[in-house]
Order: structure tokens, then sequence, then C-alpha cells
């Protein structure tokens, strides 16, 4: 029985944040600057070849957006479902060994977000939200305030 999206991009979403957490502990990561001047670590292309190895496989045809691989827009563009990562949102406070960094990835259909995760493993908070469905904070719903 093939999996659900929605379980598929959590459960790799949550290996992915466990990858990140345990190459955070190491001091002796690559980094690389980019021509945007943005940095880049192998933790962020790790979790990136994470990512790609379980959402691609088994999804192959969907398409593929993330801030550490290529773009090839006529293949990306020509896909209806499209999957748009971040392998490392908060690199910077990555290598500087701080709790603010996460994994983000969502599943885009025709053009509109319909699933997204954000885990950040070192505050122990897994955010998750699917269209019609709402947003959660592990496991609970999130509410917006009456005002």
């Amino acid at each position: 029985m093939p999996v659900s999206d929605e379980a598929l991009l959590f459960d790799a979403v949550r290996e992915a944040g466990a990858l990140g957490l345990s190459l955070s502990k190491r001091r002796d990561l690559q980094r690389w600057t980019k021509p945007d001047g943005s940095e880049v670590t192998e933790a962020d292309l790790a979790i990136n070849a994470l990512l790609e190895e379980r959402l691609r496989k088994a999804t192959p045809d969907y398409g593929w957006l993330s801030e550490e691989t290529p773009d090839v827009p006529h293949l990306r563009m020509a896909q209806e479902k499209l999957w748009i990562i971040d392998p490392i949102d908060g690199t910077s406070a990555f290598i500087a060994g701080r709790r603010d960094w996460c994994v983000a990835a969502a599943l885009a259909i025709a053009g509109r977000p319909v699933l997204a995760a954000v885990y950040c493993p070192l505050r122990e908070e897994f955010f998750t939200a699917a269209a019609g469905q709402g947003a959660s904070l592990n496991g609970q719903p999130l509410r917006m305030p009456d005002h």
C-alpha cells in the first residue's frame, strides 16, 4: 500500500531533523560561501540528499525545488506536484551552534501549498500543516487568538 504524501513528508522531515541534530554536534563540518554570499555546510547537503532520496524515490513524477539543488525550471514547472525544500533554514544559526534552525519542506499542487512540515529538533518543535486541516505543533492544533 503506498504511503500518503502527508506521512511521507512528515516522516522524511523528522528523519532529516534527526540527521541535522546529529551533525550539529560536529565542529569539523565543511562549509562554503555560495555566490549570493550565504553559507552552506555539508550538513545542508546531507539533509538535502536525505530528503531527496526519501521524497523523490517515493514520488519520481513530482517536481523538486530545493535551496541546495540546481533548479531546472522547465522540468519543475511541468510538474503538477512539487516538493519545496529548505534543508536547513537558519544555516548561520546552525553554524554558530544556536537552537534557532530547522528543516522545512512543503508540497504544492498546481501552484498551491497543500502540505508543510517544519522541524526544529533542538527546540523539540514539529510544526505541520495541511490544506483545509489547519496547523499543529507537536500534534496539538494551533489556534489563532480571538480578537
